[in-house]
């Protein structure tokens, strides 16, 4: 099978040609990927830049570098133009650039997309977009020291440690497992903790992509509390 790409002289294909993308700034290869600055503009707040990573099996991420202390990693292109803060239509490939000669370009009129067009949408290494409520991060404060903890609700497990500690009246820093907290550690910066883990918007407040009012994620058949059990109740059994 002919493979794609140009092959270097340690026998790794590449994407793309030098000539290709040497005009782009921010142009790097790395052991896996190809990397190039690029960015998405907001109407309300000017440029968002960032560092597009492609990849060969079609996967796009975006490093966020909009402020010296923004976090977001492995941004998908629709994120990333929704993190950005850019009115309008959702449409990425029109509207995440790339300055190419000194001039920015849509992604989607460059050969950056070439993979990404060509590969299944599904299957390994190809993430599917997140269709439903997400799980953002929770906080909850000790009744030691008084500060606020941060909770990740990404897995179930997550999930469950979040919901033991708000039915615990006394719950305490040392109540988190695999001892990886204390009353000793400091307290967020309340400019941080608005930092949430929303795909919408990093800031956001509250919305049904980052906030979820049940699930069988965050909810358990084998916890009495009222929350659980009446998700229980009225939630339908999967079909065999």
């Amino acid at each position: 099978m002919e493979k794609n790409g140009f092959e270097n002289k340690n026998g790794v294909f590449f994407m793309f040609s030098d000539e290709q993308l040497r005009d782009f700034d921010g142009f790097k290869r790395c052991e896996d990927c190809v990397e190039v600055t690029c960015g998405c503009t907001s109407q309300r707040y000017g440029d968002a830049i960032g560092k597009l990573s492609v990849y060969p099996n079609g996967e796009l991420f975006i490093s966020c570098q909009c402020t010296p202390g923004c976090e977001e990693d492995k941004l998908t292109p629709g994120a990333f133009e929704k993190h950005s803060e850019r009115d309008g239509a959702r449409k990425w490939k029109n509207y995440v650039w790339v300055i190419n000669q000194g001039q920015k370009v849509p992604i989607s009129k460059t050969v950056l997309l070439k993979y990404y067009d060509q590969a299944p949408k599904t299957g390994k290494g190809f993430r599917k977009p997140h269709t439903g409520p997400g799980h953002r991060d929770e906080f909850v404060r000790c009744m030691g020291c008084n500060k606020m903890r941060r909770f990740h609700l990404r897995t179930k497990e997550e999930c469950r440690i979040h919901h033991d500690a708000t039915l615990n009246s006394n719950w305490k820093c040392s109540d988190i497992p695999n001892n990886e907290m204390t009353c000793d550690h400091d307290e967020e910066r309340a400019s941080r903790r608005v930092y949430r883990g929303c795909s919408r918007s990093a800031t956001c407040k509250g919305c049904t992509t980052c906030v979820c009012f049940g699930c069988n994620i965050c909810r358990f058949s084998d916890c009495s509390c009222q929350t659980c059990m009446d998700f229980t109740s009225n939630v339908q059994p999967s079909p065999a």
